[in-house]
């Protein structure tokens, strides 16, 4: 008999969004109203529409996370629910509100005002290590956004290989800039699921090197991804990069991986990495090899951008594989 009760546990982040489509570039302040076409109350959350996104591929997904105990986080937690999602070890915190964040959406771009609430109490030990025991992968996200999560990463992501898991990571952006603490955790995750911007910043801070300059721009970018991409595998992780409209980008065995993304029409893409991460999750725990793996989750993070929000549009497994 497997073991394996999950195959996919989640530890991170999750609040509701509002997000605000057509937003100004330049909100005007001095009381002044301004219409917005769109706007709307969804789940939010790098970890949260991870795990949603996995159940809806068709992973047994439990999700760990902190929430306060308003009406924020109970909309968090039915959300997750509904989905299909087991939240039985969530958090409910009496004395620290749910994180609320509003997304401002611009085009193809968007800011992202986030307050955090409880979102720096959750730690390792709120990970009950019977759960740990029990699910075949354990995936992390928002590491900079989780101060004591990241400090007892490295240990966790022990116990879990230990106990037969494999681990991944999406540390998202370090509001500090700072990027630090990853040189113990790398080698004990698996997959490390950054986007082009992060990929850099990893390899730096990792190998204390600055960034390169030359005459051809673009030509320089490539190839200082392409470093870093390489740097961060010999940290013994997999590194999958996310590219948006370029695709993904991968080192395994000496050799890159590149997967074009399809042609879409935009209409959100707020939580699209996240639906990625869900896809390659998926793919890999189905024991596809890599390139296809990676075509999968390039896939689910495009059909995730048909609608507003992060888990609107997250495709099944056969809209993610036809």
């Amino acid at each position: 008999m497997s073991r394996t009760t999950f195959d996919l546990l989640v530890a991170g982040d999750a609040n509701p969004d509002v997000i605000v489509s057509g937003s100004p570039r330049h909100p005007e302040f001095g009381q002044r109203e301004q219409l917005v076409p769109a706007a709307g109350l969804v789940l939010g959350g790098s970890g949260a529409i991870t795990a949603y996104g996995a159940a809806r591929l068709g992973l047994r997904t439990a999700f760990v996370g902190r929430v306060g105990d308003d009406p924020a986080g109970a909309f968090v937690l039915d959300a997750l629910r509904g989905g299909g999602v087991d939240v039985s070890a969530c958090v409910v915190d009496p004395d620290v509100p749910t994180a609320m964040t509003v997304v401002l959406v611009d085009g193809d771009d968007r800011a992202i005002l986030t307050a955090p609430g409880c979102l720096d109490r959750l730690a390792p030990a709120d990970v009950p290590p019977g759960l740990l025991e029990r699910a075949a992968h354990v995936h992390v996200s928002s590491y900079f956004l989780q101060p004591l999560l990241a400090a007892g990463l490295a240990g966790l992501f022990g116990m879990a290989r230990a106990a037969g898991a494999s681990t991944s990571l999406d540390t998202n952006d370090d509001p500090a800039g700072r990027w630090a603490g990853l040189a113990e955790v790398l080698p004990v995750t698996d997959v490390l699921l950054p986007n082009e911007n992060e990929a850099l910043a990893i390899a730096r801070a990792v190998s204390g090197a600055g960034t390169g300059a030359g005459t051809d721009g673009e030509v320089d970018q490539e190839a200082e991804l392409e470093r870093a991409v390489k740097e961060l595998a010999a940290r013994g992780t997999l590194p999958v990069v996310k590219r948006g409209e370029r695709g993904a980008l991968a080192f395994a065995d000496g050799e890159f991986v590149e997967v074009p993304a399809r042609p879409a029409t935009v209409v959100d893409a707020v939580g699209a990495g996240d639906s990625f991460n869900a896809g390659l999750l998926a793919a890999l725990l189905r024991g596809l090899p890599l390139s296809r793996s990676m075509s999968v989750a390039v896939t689910c993070g495009t059909l995730s951008t048909r609608a507003a929000g992060g888990t609107a549009a997250q495709p099944t497994w056969e809209e993610a594989t036809s």
